[in-house]
């Protein structure tokens, strides 16, 4: 295959390659070893060599060299396995290149010509197979090149699809095609003479719609912070709406949420991504989320098929889905049956015979004795095969794990490890403590130890033993364990609420916890012990909300229920460290402890909060924050009166919010609350968005007639307060503030007190009225609410940095919100086409390594050096002159910026510099331009011609120019307007004014006037300018020469009588200048020709040309509107020559 040409210093380093053809141009060599039949010592070695090496790193046998006749480099520009493949390239280069490269007088040439051709033909295999991957290839390939003529942007913006549509401009339509990139959407029309054109990232989208309209039929409309477009007529209208809301939710989640968020691997290499990637991700997505699988599980066969169910007797048709250690089963309506098979469970899967009652049929045999017969399946064979090499290598790790425990176990002390332990005593706390922290894990579930005693226990017990009798009856009909049968009758059992004695076993079956469980035997136990002890940030919060848990249950008034949820919490913060630990898993794992053994409890939690509800427990909970906005879409759908009389719903989600991260645990009564979380174990999210939507509508009326929010908080809190079930004999009693009427609706509260609501009747209700809602329906809106939800964030990222950064600054507000777009553009410009070694990975080792005392907002956006250059060329208030030297200084702005010297910028450091260039006084920048040209920012290693680190400049005699006659007489006397300045000077030092800086040597003067000449360049006052800067070297080489001479010959007296009045400044500045120079290696005659700020800038306050320019105005708005229109495609463009001359 063709290679990017990459440079080789010896053409035969250490004999390693044998040459098989040549030419003057192009040699093919084979790897020594290779394909030799006699075994020479060098070939062996060679061969053990590449043998030895991984398979990543090892070397291919064949390959081609770019030979510059003369020239010891050469350059590999192609390689392969086979003798046949390189033999065809080489073929190629013979009859295509060999001849053209004899007219070339210029060798080097010759190299660049056959690079560049070689980086050609790269470009158009990875066009080809891109192409390849697509329905209609030719088609595919003509569209990539009409994106790459049309957009300009770098070869590494991948194009994933296209679509022909329309976008409308006010009542006006322009057909055209629609582009769809990793980074980007772009659209192209060319109608009647008038080109339309436009590229909207995906990091501005904040919304996406369906609308429909009097003129469009059905629209696609696409929102960003400026305006909406509107896209129509499409093909497949589902079809785009899909891929656009994708590509948007990758890119945001990739690009936006510095945390990262739960991203399939395959999504976070952008250039992998094409539409059939985009197709699998999302039927994958869909899978886990409704068989609530992990989220590391990959899906491999999708087929259609039917699974015999015993308890309808007869096939039920459907669709099976295998993952990486699953068989999972759903019917074709979603919910009526589902089946879900561990692979842990299986003992083999066998083909049987076909015949016409059962063709293609397959058995999956289990370890409980039970085995489940599929029939109808397309490409059995190859399904079987591929599930039995799964089977085999899972069952060869078990074998392998199996053995290493055993033969831990046999180097134990035969004493149990776990033990149960609890006191109901009254025995010194302390000593308890210290007892259960000796990593004793409870074996069994607190429910059994601290039973609640509640009246009517007597009811409670009759009413549980019909349930365990139901549930009985359930399992001898549909199985027991994580492969039974979940249709719609164990839906109405779990509605009722679920046996205490099964809860446990149940949670854990209904979640599959227990095939992690058995899959990580003693991993929990480990964990214990790693995690106890240590402190930081997690454990410090977990004891902080130990006793707010369930603290009215006597489990958690106990020692015993504390320690074990220290010890869950703890051990899942030591798991998952990104997650660590949230507010609210407290609750959560309280209640998995009181049902479940302390193991179960711990993956029931690993369950909860990496796979039912992903996203949920992090620092921003994004997952919790995204469903709140999918709530309020279905409330707008589902029920439309109260979205008419409630019109800003934002109220009731924030209301909402604690439901969906507690599982109601928080509002309802606790025996009401567990049947929700039953529920939940069943159904997942889905089923608490659906209780959500039955108690707003319970409560329609009351949040319609609501006045404010206060009202609809105590109207939804007195419902489900009184929320009862059959385990709670007695009604609960309304809260006091039900009873009294709130101002000005008195008719709103009383209805709540009154009537008492059955938790079974609720689910129930919930069930039939919103039963509908599936899974697929809840993933596509959390893939669109999600980008609303992160845009969001970034808005509350923003305004919190421009309060944070607004009162160092000047800068008008509206100008500074666009110096933050421009700043977080160019970061994410870098993300796009730049190197991610440099941008990203600094950005994340910035980010690990960070002082934790700087705010999350001052660590949010920050930019590398090459970043930062780039918007120093677009946002620099003077014209460069040499690009060489405007390269230099940003390169020192850089560096000077750069206070903790981890290589990146933050968005306070850039604008307060901005602000000092636009809106501070003249002697601020004059000192900014001064601190530029001393250490740190100038360094003895800056890469400048030698004739600058050592100037051809007099130290004798002071450096006269030609001045105009007029200006003559009117800068005679350089020491009186010396003198003046200084005294000005001084009396602003006194007041605190001006810090002392250290003394500027000769060289770094002579780089300093450098920068002062290439400001000037297409200045409308260019030439007075010139004459003004020479006038003030000359001025400023004379004050130096006068101190230089005044220190060789000891005459201090006559210095200082000549400027009495500036003694104190000087003598700071020498003392300054002095002890910033100690330990510096420049030469001695720099180290005693010095002078001060103060003395530079005296000497330009002299030249009123000089205080005009650096006092000019200069309009920030437009600068800014400018580098808004220069900046993206500038930067594609110099990232495209970038990557062009890698």
């Amino acid at each position: 295959m063709w290679l990017n040409p990459e440079e080789v210093l010896l053409k035969n380093a250490l004999k390693l390659w044998v040459t098989e053809r040549s030419n003057d141009f192009f040699l093919l060599q084979r790897r020594r070893g290779h394909g030799e039949s006699t075994g020479k010592i060098t070939g062996l070695l060679v061969g053990a060599l590449d043998t030895v090496l991984d398979s990543n790193a090892r070397v291919t046998p064949f390959r081609i060299l770019l030979q510059v006749p003369g020239s010891q480099i050469s350059w590999v520009i192609a390689s392969g396995a086979a003798i046949e493949e390189v033999n065809k390239h080489w073929d190629w280069l013979v009859h295509n290149l060999l001849h053209s490269l004899s007219v070339f007088e210029n060798k080097e040439d010759v190299a660049s010509f056959v690079r560049g051709k070689v980086k050609g033909l790269i470009a158009e295999e990875v066009r080809g197979r891109q192409a390849a991957q697509e329905e209609d290839p030719e088609k595919f390939r003509e569209a990539l090149l009409k994106f790459e003529l049309h957009f300009g942007l770098p070869s590494s913006e991948k194009l994933v699809t296209y679509y022909s549509c329309c976008c409308w401009k006010g009542r006006v339509p322009r057909q055209g095609f629609l582009y769809l990139s990793i980074n980007h959407m772009a659209f192209y029309s060319f109608l009647l003479g008038k080109e339309v054109k436009f590229v909207i990232p995906w990091a501005d989208v904040t919304r996406l719609e369906r609308v429909s309209t009097g003129l469009m039929t059905e629209a696609i409309r696409v929102s960003t912070r400026q305006r909406q477009r509107e896209f129509s007529m499409f093909l497949n209208l589902d079809e785009a709406f899909g891929v656009i809301g994708q590509l948007a939710d990758i890119a945001l989640r990739r690009l936006l949420d510095s945390e990262g968020l739960e991203l399939d691997r395959v999504l976070q290499q952008p250039t992998r991504i094409t539409k059939r990637i985009l197709e699998e991700q999302a039927l994958r997505e869909y899978v886990l989320a409704l068989f609530r699988l992990p989220r590391g599980e990959q899906l491999h066969e999708v087929v259609s098929c039917s699974v015999w169910t015993p308890h309808a007797r007869c096939h039920t048709a459907g669709t099976l889905y295998t993952t990486d250690s699953y068989l999972c089963f759903s019917s074709r309506e979603e919910g009526n049956c589902i089946l879900l098979i561990p692979l842990s469970e299986v003992l083999s899967i066998e083909k049987a015979e076909s015949t016409s009652l059962l063709p293609n049929p397959v058995i999956v045999s289990i370890r409980t004795k039970k085995a489940f017969q599929l029939i109808e399946l397309q490409d059995r064979d190859e399904l079987v095969e591929s599930l039995n090499s799964r089977l085999r290598t899972l069952h060869w790790k078990q074998s392998m794990f199996r053995g290493k425990r055993e033969g831990r176990r046999s180097l134990r002390s035969p004493t149990p490890y776990y033990t149960f332990y609890y006191d109901t005593g009254y025995s010194d706390e302390e000593e308890k403590e210290e007892q259960v922290l000796r990593n004793t894990v409870n074996s069994e579930a607190l429910m059994t130890a601290f039973h609640q005693n509640q009246p009517g226990a007597n009811g409670n017990k009759s009413m549980e033993q019909v349930k365990e009798r139901l549930w009985d009856d359930h399992f001898s009909e549909f199985g027991r364990g994580v492969h039974m049968f979940r249709t719609e009758k164990i839906q109405r059992l779990v509605a009722m609420g679920i046996p205490e004695s099964l809860r446990g076993e149940l949670w854990m079956t209904l979640s599959d916890a227990s095939s992690e469980l058995e899959s990580h035997q003693c991993y929990y136990t480990c964990l214990v012990q790693k995690s106890m002890g240590h402190s930081n940030l997690a454990t410090e919060e977990i004891e902080r909300d130990l006793h707010r848990s369930l603290p009215d249950h006597p489990a958690f008034q106990n020692p015993t229920g504390i320690a074990a949820l220290r010890r869950v919490l703890t051990a899942y913060a030591h798991r998952n460290p990104k997650i660590g630990y949230c507010q609210s898993m407290n609750i959560l794992a309280s209640v998995l402890l009181l049902y479940a053994k302390e193991e179960e409890a711990f993956w029931l939690l690993v369950a909860v909060c990496e796979r039912m509800l992903p996203d949920y427990f992090n620092r921003r909970v994004i997952g919790a924050q995204v469903d709140q906005s999918v709530f309020e879409e279905l409330i707008r759908e589902r029920l439309p009166e109260l979205a008419e009389h409630v019109p800003d719903l934002s109220s009731l989600s924030s209301v909402s919010l604690s439901w969906f991260l507690t599982l109601f645990l928080s509002v309802l009564p606790f025996h009401s609350a567990v049947c929700v979380v039953d529920c939940f174990f069943f159904h997942g999210i889905k089923a608490i968005f659906q209780l959500g939507l039955a108690v707003l509508e319970a409560n329609a009326a009351q949040l319609s007639a609501s006045t404010d929010d206060g009202q609809a908080l105590m109207i939804l809190t007195s419902f489900l307060d009184q929320v009862g079930s059959e385990e709670s004999s007695s009604p609960p009693s309304s809260p006091p503030g039900a009873q009294e009427s709130g101002s000005g609706g008195g008719d709103i509260t009383d209805i709540p007190a009154v009537v008492h609501t059955n938790i079974t009747d609720l689910i129930n209700e919930s069930y039939e009225k919103f039963g509908d809602l599936t899974v697929r329906q809840i993933e596509r809106l959390r893939c669109r609410h999600r980008v609303q939800v992160l845009q969001a964030h970034e808005d509350t990222t923003k305004e919190n940095a421009l309060r944070l950064v607004a009162p160092d600054v000047s800068i008008p507000p509206e100008n500074l919100a666009d110096v933050y777009d421009l700043f977080k553009t160019e970061h994410l410009i870098s993300l796009y086409w730049g190197d991610s070694a440099s941008a990203a990975a600094a950005e994340a080792a910035a980010w690990h390594y960070s002082d934790s005392g700087r705010s999350y907002m001052e660590r949010q956006y920050r930019l590398d050096r090459p970043q930062f250059k780039s918007l120093y060329g677009l946002l620099v208030p003077w014209p460069g002159g040499s690009n060489q030297h405007t390269d230099t200084v940003a390169n020192r702005t850089f560096t000077l910026l750069d206070q903790d010297c981890d290589n990146l910028v933050t968005f306070r450091e850039f604008a307060v510099w901005l602000d000092t260039l636009y809106c501070e006084e003249l002697n601020e920048k004059v000192r900014l331009l001064y601190r530029l040209h001393i250490p740190p920012a100038l360094t003895e290693s800056e890469d400048d011609p030698a004739v600058m680190k050592s100037p051809l400049l007099s130290t004798n005699r002071p450096l006269h120019v030609n001045l105009p006659s007029g200006v003559e007489g009117e800068v005679k006397d350089y020491q009186e307007q010396l003198k003046q300045m200084l005294q000005d000077l001084a009396k602003e030092k006194e007041k605190g004014v001006e810090k002392p800086l250290p003394l500027m040597n000769q060289r770094e003067f002579i780089q300093f006037c450098k920068t002062l000449y290439s400001m000037f360049h297409s200045d409308p006052e260019e030439n007075d300018l010139f004459q003004a800067i020479a006038t003030v070297t000359s001025l400023v080489l004379q004050i130096g020469e006068a101190g230089h001479r005044g220190q060789s010959s000891g005459s201090e007296a006559s210095g200082r009588e000549e400027v009495k009045g500036a003694q104190p400044t000087e003598v700071a500045a020498e003392d300054a200048g002095a002890s910033a120079s100690q330990g510096n290696g420049s030469l001695a005659a720099e180290k005693e020709w010095t002078v001060s700020y103060a003395q530079i800038l005296a000497s330009l306050l002299t030249e009123q040309a000089l205080v005009n320019f650096f006092e000019k105005p200069v309009d920030l708005s437009a600068k800014i509107a400018e580098a808004k229109e220069k900046q993206y495609h500038q930067r594609a463009g110099l990232l495209t020559l970038q990557q062009g001359t890698r």
